[in-house]
């Protein structure tokens, strides 16, 4: 009998997440399942990890359905470390991150806990996805991206990733017409901030902003989303700029 494979679950909208709940549905139908995850929502945290308090991880029980799940004090990116190092008895075969209640396309990826927790179990040696999908909605309905999502796990599981790469995955809201393999489009946050006084005299700010697609291409994620196609874009972390390099050998820094 074939084995089945050892896949870690987490993600950044904390443990009780519809989301996450749905991505280990999938999940349990592809192999032995173990999740790690926040114990309270973790949006935007990117890649931080806790370093100046003490971390607590409990095992739980959110539905009945898993024997090895447990909440995490941390940051997602702490998930993921903690439960390579002391929670699993040897590497898992797949990471999965998700499903993100709202988007993580383009720039977003740099701010996603979702993708930080996939790109950490990369940097471990672990073929890793992050998913999300375009509702911000706590009950957004997941049912339509089932079958892709199991999909997608399945060529991973079957054909490994290339080395330092992670993928990033973004589902759209409804209707789905398939996949596209895409880069990631540029575009950027035109953020303010709203400056407000407490009852108290004192000064306090809000973080606003609108997303600024500057891409016209047809191999981007945006617009593999905006035209109902589910988004697949290869990520690395190996943040060198490796075309800069001659230039910068030509500056005189002797």
């Amino acid at each position: 009998m074939k084995k089945r494979p050892l896949i870690l679950v987490t993600n950044d909208d904390s443990i009780v997440a519809p989301g996450i709940r749905a991505l280990i549905e999938v999940m349990k139908e592809l192999g032995d399942v173990v999740v790690v995850a926040p114990d309270s929502p973790q949006s935007a945290m990117g890649h931080a990890i806790t370093i100046n308090n003490t971390l607590h991880l409990e095992k739980v029980k959110i539905d009945g359905s898993l024997e090895n799940e447990y909440s995490c004090s941390g940051t997602p990116v702490d998930c993921v470390k903690i439960a390579v190092h002391e929670i699993l008895k040897k590497k898992p075969d797949l990471c999965v991150s998700g499903i993100n209640h709202g988007s993580n396309s383009s720039i977003n990826v740099i701010y996603s806990g979702t993708m930080s927790a996939a790109v950490e179990a990369g940097i471990e040696g672990i073929p890793a996805i992050g998913f999300s999908l375009l509702d911000f909605s706590w009950n957004a309905n997941f049912e339509h991206t089932k079958p892709y999502i199991k999909k997608i796990a399945e060529e991973v599981l079957a054909k490994g990733l290339p080395e330092g790469v992670v993928l990033n995955v973004n589902l759209p809201k409804d209707t789905i017409r398939g996949i596209k393999i895409c880069r990631q489009a540029k575009a950027v946050w035109e953020e303010r901030f709203d400056k407000r006084t407490n009852p108290q005299g004192k000064e306090y700010y809000w973080l606003t902003g609108e997303f600024v697609n500057l891409d016209k291409g047809e191999d981007t994620d945006e617009w593999a989303l905006k035209n109902n196609y589910i988004s697949v874009v290869p990520v690395q972390f190996d943040l060198t700029a490796h075309h800069a390099i001659q230039q910068l050998n030509s500056w005189d820094l002797q």
